[in-house]
């Protein structure tokens, strides 16, 4: 396996070592695709020679930044979520940072930068939306939910408090990063945000970690894992409803799942998908692996990645599956499907419930899964973590 190490070629745009940056996340784990996007973002500023702080709610060892805990209650949910804005703001407002980067709905109003001892203001930092748009989230979940449910979003105090803090998150911050046209668009839409304040900078991936394998490494890791399957199907998503894994078991009970495998990896109610893999039948063909911190392992064993999502801004499993050689079926509610043709490096699905189509895309698609694969690994080398990181390290320098 390789390593997962950065490298970063010196810009002539960029002076190293000039910039001290606090990145903000609530939650900061091991686990998640936002939480490691954020990782390998500060990591990628920290090979630039900047000074990285990094603000969240949990703590957990890292050597390379500077950690700053922010106290916020686990519950309710909507307390949390205000403790954790006010919080953060009055720990910012207690140093100096050339730029703040939020990845979290942070309604904050008065960052400064002390350069040259010159105070100035940061016009409230910049804010990666990289948890999509909350109203549009709202929206899809009327596929899923029954219509008293739907009802509850207009009283309860978690989605009240999470649509004001986007509001104003949008309002207030100088830039917004969106890491997907489709999350632009739903900015746009829902809060009449100006186009050129919303700027599209796709996820990038580590191209070193996540990579193809050859056939003989995959044979002996399927050994390993105890994988006797010929095929193996792939899911990961830490919110099984919301990644739609009901439908990806609806659609492998349409398959030939014969020598066939599917591996559900992340968080969820896994007796209750459970339940419903018996209730199809398809419980035999199923493994609920749970969450795995060395998930390219999985990536170099499966075929195909599939995520039939009801709404994903950008599906960071996505561009990893890809980067590991594998063809991919997700929906047009995934901002990374951007990134997809079909019948190149896999298919798009426009109805996240459409079983039957999902079962017919990924036949297809296992079917021509070596040169799919090879197709999605040459698209992912397009969009490396490296290139991300050197597109904000840009925009930094043109705010400040």
């Amino acid at each position: 396996m390789k390593s997962d190490s950065l490298h970063f070629e010196d810009s002539p745009e960029v002076t190293r070592g000039s910039f001290k940056i606090a990145l903000i996340r609530k939650n900061y784990t091991p686990y998640g695709g936002a939480e490691n996007y954020l990782r390998l973002v500060a990591k990628g500023l920290k090979a630039e020679g900047y000074e990285i702080h990094v603000f969240s709610r949990d703590i957990y060892q890292n050597n390379d930044f500077i950690i700053h805990k922010i106290n916020s209650p686990n519950k309710p949910s909507f307390l949390s979520n205000i403790f954790f804005a006010v919080n953060s703001r009055n720990a910012l407002k207690k140093e100096s940072f050339d730029c703040v980067l939020s990845f979290e709905r942070i309604p904050f109003q008065d960052i400064y930068s002390v350069r040259k001892k010159a105070l100035s203001k940061l016009s409230n930092g910049v804010y990666r939306a990289g948890d999509g748009c909350h109203r549009e989230w709202l929206n899809k979940r009327k596929l899923i939910e029954p219509f008293f449910k739907n009802l509850s979003f207009f009283i309860n105090p978690h989605h009240l408090t999470l649509l004001y803090l986007e509001k104003q998150c949008f309002l207030n911050s100088r830039i917004i990063i969106a890491n997907s046209i489709m999350v632009k668009n739903d900015i746009i839409k829902h809060y009449n945000i100006p186009e050129d304040k919303i700027h599209v900078i796709y996820n990038g991936v580590d191209l070193n970690r996540f990579h193809p394998v050859s056939r003989e490494e995959s044979r002996n890791v399927k050994s390993s894992l105890g994988i006797k399957e010929d095929r193996v199907i792939l899911f990961a998503g830490s919110d099984f409803k919301r990644k739609g894994l009901i439908t990806l078991l609806r659609a492998t009970s349409l398959l030939d799942m014969k020598d066939k495998r599917l591996i559900v990896v992340g968080k969820g109610n896994i007796s209750y998908y459970l339940k419903k893999a018996k209730e199809l039948r398809t419980d035999k063909h199923v493994t609920f692996w749970g969450s795995e911190k060395e998930i390219e392992r999985l990536y170099g064993i499966a075929d195909i990645f599939v995520l039939p999502t009801i709404y994903d801004p950008f599906s960071n499993a996505t561009l990893e599956a890809m980067a590991s050689g594998l063809p991919v079926v997700t929906t047009a509610y995934n901002g990374a499907s951007e990134l997809i043709e079909d019948r190149i490096q896999g298919f798009i699905v426009n109805d996240p419930l459409d079983a039957k189509t999902f079962a017919n895309r990924i036949s297809t698609t296992l079917n021509n899964a070596g040169e799919m694969g090879r197709n999605a690994r040459i698209k992912a080398e397009n969009f490396s973590i490296e290139k991300a990181v050197d597109e904000i390290i840009k925009m930094f320098k043109r705010i400040i």
